[in-house]
């Protein structure tokens, strides 16, 4: 009986020990780091979604599928009018898109 609980106080030692790595928060974000910059209105889908925080696979499709049919951009706020691009999502990457004229 006694391995047993010398076993079971191991493996409890082991697993607490390892629960602070599972809780772990995700590294400080660097301010300096360089943001990627992309124009709307020349980029494709996959290249929105990689440089866009929240903009994934589904909305950078919505949105050359909203240039392609409303023609370009002509400011950062009107990708408001795409489905599923909100405001806290333009602010979040104000810094990062370009409006380029063609």
């Amino acid at each position: 009986m006694k391995k047993y609980a010398l076993l079971k106080t191991l493996l409890l030692s082991i697993t607490l020990l390892f629960i602070p790595l599972a809780n772990a928060a995700e590294p400080p974000v660097n301010p300096d780091a360089p943001k990627i910059q992309v124009d709307v209105n020349s980029a494709d889908a996959a290249t929105l979604a990689l440089a866009l925080d929240g903009v994934g696979a589904e909305k950078a499709k919505e949105i050359v599928a909203h240039r392609e049919k409303n023609g370009d951009f002509k400011s950062v706020d009107e990708l408001m009018e795409v489905k599923g691009i909100g405001k806290a999502t333009i602010e979040r990457n104000r810094d990062r898109i370009v409006v380029k004229a063609k």
